[in-house]
């Protein structure tokens, strides 16, 4: 069976393909199944957005899509800059501005508690949809630390690893991650969908 990613994000296929591996699952970029489409994530919520983007390209393309939607949530926030958290601060800043933006807001603030939350969508042209949702609970660092990753990685700290996101290997990222846990869920959806 043949899966699109609705993203054009080469690292999320990788991961997909490593969770999915055994499966007997080909998954393709948006552009390997000649689809090139912009959604506009006008959602509330994670599930909503990772849905809006599964929906278009499956319609797009004909086949089965999956997508993801994450975000950082900080409790001192109110949840902040969740579904915003790629667009928190608007468009001029990079990766490296809305992390120090992030920090710049929890100045003075001992509540460091936040959480990665990825959400996983799948729809097939049948109707049928799948949905996962994997966390990741830490807490907000004092200053970055590390090199892996991207994003708010460098400020995200794992008190059970003693270590930021960017200080963790690709392999020890991805077995405590949101994604890395919802991926997993969603595998095990995938396993008995395909087996009914």
């Amino acid at each position: 069976m043949k899966l699109v990613l609705a993203s054009k994000n080469p690292h999320k296929l990788e991961e997909l393909q490593a969770i999915l591996d055994g499966l007997g699952v080909e998954v393709l970029l948006e552009s390997d199944a000649g689809v090139d489409v912009e959604v506009e994530e006008t959602g509330a919520t994670f599930e909503e957005n990772a849905r809006i983007k599964a929906e278009a390209v499956m319609k797009a393309s004909g086949l089965p899509a999956v997508a993801d939607d994450s975000g950082l949530c900080v409790d001192a926030l109110n949840g902040a800059p969740g579904v915003f958290s790629a667009r928190y601060g608007g468009e001029g800043l990079n990766d490296v501005g809305r992390y120090r933006l992030l920090m710049d807001n929890l100045r003075g603030m001992l509540d460091r508690r936040a959480k990665f939350v990825s959400c996983i969508c799948c729809c097939f042209p049948d109707g049928t949809v799948l949905e996962a949702r994997g966390e990741c609970a830490g807490t907000i660092a004092y200053a970055p630390q590390g090199s892996n990753g991207f994003g708010y990685d460098p400020v995200f700290f794992v008190p059970g690893m003693k270590k930021t996101f960017a200080q963790l290997t690709p392999e020890e990222k991805n077995a405590i991650s949101h994604r890395g846990n919802a991926l997993r869920v969603f595998a095990e959806k995938l396993r008995e969908h395909l087996k009914g």
